[in-house]
């Protein structure tokens, strides 16, 4: 799949900026403000030292106080208000690009989804939108201390022009030191950042599977492996944050001694005394602006210091879009922070009753691999029982999920209707189908939140899809029913009551066509045959695509599809195919036996 290019950081930070523009004017306002306000502490200081060697009256004294006292009152209103604004301006920015990121993983079809794995994605969701958002923090503070860098800085330079032009040492030294270590820093950023994903993901892939690593006794070899990536990772982190720091100490030290002689300079124009000196108000006046003229070149070394690391992250989070421009990930979005839940947007779904699911030449390759489908054809109708079989990796998960567009299809049609489906990954859902995959996913959540899964669902349509799935009984021996706490992935579950419950959240959606994967390869012949009668007894001209090679299925089936080596080899009944149909005769009499053992 194609990527996209990771666009320059500074556009980045114009995506982000357009995304919120009132927010981020009030921002910059508020912090602009809160920065220069203090200059004009500084005029009422040299006000008072000018006033101070000639005597200064108490009214004065009064006047200066309350004036004090003012400005602390609405200085502190301002950084009030700027807080405010300002956090829920960085929260919707990192909000936003989160569910937009989030998204996009959920339009992909199923074999492009993750490239990578679920800890190394989850740390890319957690630290690289920090670090793409933590520049655009800065820039809201670098821009308030330009501007008031910028007014100390004229101001000044009509008390003492020399001294000011030197000012510009410091800041000239800050961005050349930036520039020049920039790339270093974005080199040590990518290193570490690759390192934490590395260990991120290796803890999630052993977090979902301790009983496989105890029941192997590898217990040693996976902690000497968590060893080494974390040595690996705390070296090139020790590197990263060593950088930066030293960077940070260049940035405030050069800036603090070029304070210094510049204070030097001044003092000595202060002792001079005559015309050509300063007064002491207007020493006290410069002393207390250089701080903004210092602070000024600080925030622009750390600024680029940040967008460059900023960059890094970019780079990473730009493969999880999947060729989507960067511009999608600050798409308008209601993050539901003035309601109880958030808008989410629904596919555009239809309500035309079924009448036929047509595929043709449909055709899959895996990467970097000969398997998948070849030029297969599908037909079901309403009310059919149509079973894929044949033998382990025959192609049957393949296909019905080539139908459903969770694999992009290389070559093929697929009609609905008669109409053919150019984004079946967004055509084929409720209330045109639903599915079941051959390894049902639950949710570490009530048994009731995984069946209806956010959708409104009435209490009859649930009691019918529990029925159905043969999971009444079950519930009624659950101690808190369908309140009872799933687990993690449905620890707490049977093989059989997960394939159950999620056949029972599949019939929820009330779909005119169903495609099952292997649903009851955990279920007893007995509750198997009972899923399958109430299944077509309850529900009218219903269609139902299925993969199986159980006997209960083949001997309902309308219509049998045998498949071999990714290709149909035979279809039918299920005697006609015992008749001419070696390759279904050996699947028929192994689910024979299967159901034998099992009865």
């Amino acid at each position: 799949m194609s990527q996209s290019t990771s666009p320059p950081f500074w556009r980045v930070m114009w995506t982000m900026i357009r995304s919120q523009p009132w927010r981020y004017a009030a921002a910059v306002f508020l912090w602009t403000s809160i920065w220069t306000m203090p200059i004009l502490v500084g005029f009422l200081i040299a006000y008072f030292f000018d006033r101070l060697e000639a005597g200064i009256e108490t009214t004065t004294v009064v006047l200066i106080v309350v004036a004090t006292f003012a400005y602390a009152a609405g200085r502190s209103v301002m950084i009030f208000l700027g807080m405010r604004n300002h956090a829920s301006l960085l929260f919707r920015a990192a909000g936003t690009m989160r569910r937009n990121l989030l998204l996009r993983i959920y339009e992909l079809p199923g074999a492009a989804t993750l490239d990578e794995t679920p800890g190394e994605v989850v740390s890319r969701f957690r630290d690289d939108v920090e670090h793409v958002v933590e520049p655009f923090d800065l820039s809201v503070d670098l821009i308030g201390s330009l501007v008031a860098g910028t007014l100390s800085f004229i101001v000044l330079f009509t008390i003492d022009p020399v001294i000011t032009i030197v000012i510009s040492v410091p800041v000239a030294v800050v961005a050349v030191v930036s520039n020049r270590t920039g790339g270093v820093v974005r080199r040590y950023r990518k290193q570490a950042r690759i390192a934490t994903e590395a260990m991120t993901g290796y803890l999630g892939e052993t977090f979902s599977a301790t009983q496989s690593i105890k029941v192997a006794g590898a217990e040693a070899s996976m902690l000497n492996r968590f060893a080494e990536l974390n040595e690996v990772r705390k070296g090139m982190m020790v590197k990263d944050r060593t950088l930066t720091e030293i960077m940070h100490a260049v940035f405030r030290n050069t800036v603090n001694i070029g304070t210094g002689l510049i204070l030097l300079m001044a003092a000595g124009r202060l002792s001079a005394t005559g015309d050509a000196g300063i007064s002491l108000g207007q020493f006290a006046l410069f002393v207390f602006l250089l701080n903004h003229v210092s602070e000024a070149s600080y925030f622009i070394g750390v600024f680029i210091a940040r967008a460059k690391q900023g960059s890094v992250s970019v780079d990473r989070l730009t493969t999880t879009l999947h060729g989507e421009p960067w511009s999608r990930t600050f798409d308008k979005t209601d993050l539901g922070l003035d309601r109880d839940e958030p808008e989410v947007p629904v596919v555009e779904r239809t309500s035309e009753p079924f009448s036929s699911l047509s595929v043709r030449g449909l055709s899959y390759t895996y990467p970097d691999s000969s398997n998948g489908i070849s030029s297969v054809d599908l037909d079901v109708a309403p009310g059919e029982f149509v079973v894929v079989t044949g033998k382990i990796g025959a192609g049957k998960t393949t296909l019905i999920r080539a139908v459903l567009g969770l694999l992009p299809a290389s070559t093929g049609t697929i009609m609905w209707n008669g109409k053919a489906q150019s984004e079946p990954e967004r055509s084929m859902v409720p209330p045109r189908s639903a599915y079941t995959p051959q390894v049902p996913k639950l949710f570490s959540m009530s048994l009731e939140d995984n069946l209806v899964l956010g959708e409104d669902v009435t209490p009859h349509t649930l009691d019918e899809s529990i029925y159905i799935a043969t999971m009444r009984h079950d519930i009624d021996l659950m101690p808190d029913g369908l309140e009872t706490m799933v687990g993690p992935r449905g620890v707490r579950l049977s093989g059989g009551q997960i394939q159950r419950s999620a056949g029972a959240r599949m019939l929820t959606r009330e779909a005119q066509l169903l495609v099952l994967d292997d649903v009851s390869s955990a279920l007893d012949v007995e509750t198997e045959q009972i899923m399958w009668n109430r299944l077509f007894n309850a529900r009218d001209n219903i269609a139902a695509l299925v993969v199986s090679h159980r006997h209960a299925a083949l001997a309902r089936a309308d219509r049998v599809i045998v498949m071999d080596d990714g290709e149909v080899v035979a279809t039918g009944t299920a005697a006609e195919l015992q008749a001419n149909s070696p390759a279904f005769r050996a699947i028929w009499e192994g689910a024979l036996s299967s159901a034998a053992s099992r009865g």
